[in-house]
Order: structure tokens, then C-alpha cells, then sequence
């Protein structure tokens, strides 16, 4: 958040009680309200402690503007932004900070089709916050302000549709959940059940201090993991902090990177829906080129943020979204990132595919991938790239965000993230010595300009 800019590359999205204060939301949403202009808005949030007293204020942000407030309570993003357009709303305000620790909350906006605003509308809005060129309404005139049930059983059944129900019943898997405490423990773990699955759960309690970290990684997974194994699960499920994204444990209790389950789920559409454009941001790896161009599609990369596959995808007429921290895109469902469903339809191809997930993986063309991050003040964030893409000049590269440099055997990109305080390394090679060396190479480009 700097002079100008309230949004980053997800929503706003800080510190508790730092920058972001009751009074700082307060003033987002009569700046929110002003943006939509009237109609009816739906609030809806994840499980962290502060949820109460940032939906509160931005209710009454809202309200003040003459919207009228629905109050969606705990649930999961793509499930507010699928009632959204399911029940004709005017658009969502979502109070999460996704993967981000505890300590962190934000604000996502909605329009009226359920999808996260364009950064072109995000700039209206901070124009009119900053400015404060704000629509206030008399004392007469106020929104409402009402509860909003029904959301989750709507969403639920809208995935179903688009899942082969019967083979997943047939097949009867044994499926771990891991919600992170939050709101994916309301959708997932009943769903799958519903389409069949034995269902076994942890972390499953709404607690906004959560028992993990809310980023579904391989560090952050070792419960799930020894769970899968201690119960002989066919499949372990891991959510972030608002279920938008899935990540994935095999049977023997490897957590899966996000870029090979992508893949398998990503080939599998294709084979269901036929050929199609397929859109994902620049840190995916080479290996969704290699199965989306094998499957005579197109792929199409763009700069890091689900807003931003969201929007492509809309513009493009794509199908399928994937970005390699577990999001999956589905236009034919919503084009937004849906943890729920692509938990569900990985549920589906074990059983129609008829493999573990360590066979479908072993499957796959193989890359070695090597994830690095650094601390960076946002401050720094822009001089530092700018020292990178100095240091990198003549070498084959793309600055469509950050840089990302290809050699012969490999590649590396280097970006800084737009929801933390870090850089982001990102390096892949056949040979996992090879990553690493390339990975090495990347950091030492942000050390020295730091």
C-alpha cells in the first residue's frame, strides 16, 4: 500500500491494526459503495479473528453510500463470487487475506459477473478513496443491512454439475481433507462426500489463528501427509486460507507441486471439453506448455495474479486458468480460482483414470523445480528489479513480469510478489542439480542488487 495504491496483486491485503485499521476499511467501503453506485452487495469472509470487526466496518462503509449490505458470514471466495452471479447480486465485498499468515486480513472486490475487479476498476476506487470524492446518503436513505443463507448449498450443487458423479461413487476413494481451519472446511469435506468419497479430516475447525500456516505447500503439509499414509488414503486435500486454491497429496503422502497436478487436471479437461485456449501466468512451468501444445490447444502466459488470469480468460473466451500455486480456472463453471471444484474433479480422474496419483504423476514430462524466496521492503521492490533486468540485459528473456531468463537446459524468474515483502525465485531444469544451480544463480542477482 504506498501514497496513491490500495490494491495489490490480490485485493488489499496487510497487517492487523497497522495499515489496515477499522478506520482505514471504514473508509474503503464508502469508497467500495460510491464505485458500485446503490444495489445489493454481499459480505462474506474467512476465519481469521479480525473478520468481525473489518466486515463491521466495511458494512457500515457500504451502508452509508446506500447499498444494501447481505451479510454472506464464513465462506468460501469462489463461492461468494458464484452467488454473486448465481442470485443477480450487484457485486461482493470478501474480507480474507487468502494465504497469508494470521496476522494478515484484506478486502476483495467483486462485480456483478462474480469476478475480482480489473486493475482498471481497482484504480477508479482508489481514485475515489484518495480523493475522497465519496456518495453519502441522508439519514432516510441508508442501505439495509440483512442476512444472506443459502450461498454454500447453491455452490455445491452448481460444482456437481460438472463432475461425473456416478464413477466418482463407484471408485469410493479414501480422501484426507485439510482445511487450514477456515472456511474450506464448510464446502470440501462435505462435498466429497456427497459424490461418494470417504472423507477423513484435519485442521477442520473454523479457528482464525489456524493450526498452519494458511499456504498449502510441501512445508507446510506434513500433517496431511503423514495422515494420508497413517489411514491409507487414495488422496490428501489442502486448501488456503478462502479454499480458492487445492493442492494435492499423493497415496504414498508426497505433497504434489502445484504445476504437475495442474497438469493432470489441465490434460483432463481438455480430453472432456476438447481443444481450447488455455491462460497462466509466467511462473508456471514449461511442463503445462508441454501438455497444453500436446493436446493441439494454446496457451497463453500472462504477468502473476488470479485477477489477472481471471480477466484474460474473459477477454480471450478461454476455457481453463491454472497458476502453479494451485489455482484452477474453469469458464464453463466460473473462471475464477475454485478449490472446491478442483478438488472434486481430481477426485474424478483417479476415478476414471483408474491410477494413483503418483502414477499420473510419474507420467508427466519431468521437470526439477526449485522455489526461493528473499525479504524485500516493498520500497526496494522496483530499484532492485531494475538493478536485475540491468544485469540480465542480452540474455534471452521476457519482462512480462519481473524477468524470466531461458537458457538451453532450464529457466529462471525473478519477481517480487505483490502480497508480501519478498522476491520470488522461481527456477526449473530436467536435472534437479541443474535447478538448483540456476535457482542459486537467480538469487544472487537480488542479494547483489539489494
Amino acid at each position: 500500500m504506498s501514497d496513491r495504491t490500495l490494491f495489490g496483486t490480490n485485493g488489499i491485503r496487510e497487517i492487523v491494526n497497522q495499515k489496515l485499521t477499522p478506520e482505514l476499511v471504514v473508509k474503503v467501503g464508502v469508497a467500495v459503495g460510491t464505485y458500485y453506485g446503490g444495489g445489493n452487495i454481499l459480505i462474506g469472509h474467512d476465519s481469521r479473528t479480525s473478520h468481525t470487526i473489518f466486515s463491521n466496518a466495511i458494512t457500515a462503509g457500504l451502508a452509508s453510500t446506500g447499498c444494501n449490505v447481505l451479510k454472506g458470514g464464513p465462506a468460501p471466495t469462489p463461492a461468494l463470487q458464484y452467488a454473486v452471479k448465481h442470485f443477480k447480486l450487484d457485486g461482493a465485498v470478501i474480507i480474507t487475506a487468502s494465504h497469508n499468515p494470521p496476522e494478515y486480513n484484506g478486502i476483495k472486490v467483486v462485480a456483478q459477473d462474480g469476478l475480482e475487479l480489473s486493475r482498471a476498476e481497482e484504480e477508479k476506487i482508489e481514485r475515489m478513496f484518495f480523493d475522497e470524492a465519496f456518495v453519502r446518503r441522508a439519514w432516510n436513505r441508508l442501505g439495509r443491512v440483512t442476512p444472506f443463507p443459502g450461498i454454500i448449498p447453491a455452490y455445491k450443487a452448481a460444482v456437481k454439475t460438472h463432475l461425473d458423479v456416478d464413477a466418482i461413487r463407484r471408485r469410493a476413494l479414501k480422501v484426507v481433507v485439510d482445511p487450514v481451519n477456515s472456511v474450506g472446511s464448510l464446502v470440501t469435506p462435505s462435498l466429497l462426500t456427497e459424490v461418494g468419497c470417504q472423507v477423513v479430516t484435519i485442521n477442520a475447525q473454523l479457528d482464525g489463528v489456524f493450526s498452519r500456516e494458511p499456504e498449502p505447500k510441501p512445508e507446510t503439509l506434513g500433517d496431511l501427509s503423514a495422515t494420508v499414509k497413517a489411514v491409507n488414503a487414495d488422496l490428501g486435500v489442502a486448501h488456503d486460507g478462502d479454499a480458492d486454491r487445492c493442492m494435492f497429496v499423493d497415496e504414498l503422502g508426497t505433497v504434489v507441486w502445484g504445476d504437475k497436478t495442474g497438469a493432470i487436471l489441465v490434460e483432463y479437461i481438455l480430453n472432456k471439453i476438447g481443444t481450447s485456449t488455455v491462460v497462466t501466468p509466467i511462473s508456471s512451468s514449461k511442463l503445462l506448455e508441454d501438455i497444453v501444445t500436446r493436446n493441439g490447444s494454446k496457451l497463453v502466459w500472462t504477468r502473476v495474479g488470479s485477477t489477472i488470469v481471471t480477466n484474460t480468460m474473459k477477454d480471450l473466451g478461454a476455457d481453463v486458468g491454472f497458476e502453479d500455486n494451485g489455482g484452477l480456472f474453469f469458464t464453463p463453471h466460473q473462471p475464477v480460482r475454485d478449490g472446491a471444484l478442483a478438488a472434486a474433479l481430481m477426485a474424478e480422474v483417479l476415478a476414471k483414470r483408474g491410477q494413483p496419483l503418483s502414477k499420473l504423476v510419474d507420467a508427466l514430462p519431468q521437470y526439477a523445480l526449485v522455489k526461493e524466496r528473499i525479504e524485500c521492503p516493498n520500497e526496494k521492490k522496483a530499484p532492485v528489479l531494475e538493478k536485475v533486468l540491468k544485469q540480465t540485459e542480452g540474455l534471452n528473456r521476457l519482462t512480462l513480469d519481473g524477468v524470466k531468463v531461458f537458457f538451453d537446459d532450464g529457466s529462471v524468474l525473478i519477481r517480487p510478489s505483490g502480497t508480501e515483502a519478498v522476491y520470488r525465485i522461481y527456477a526449473e531444469a530436467r536435472e534437479e542439480a541443474r535447478a538448483r544451480e540456476i535457482a542459486t544463480w537467480g538469487v544472487s542477482l537480488v542479494t547483489n542488487a539489494l
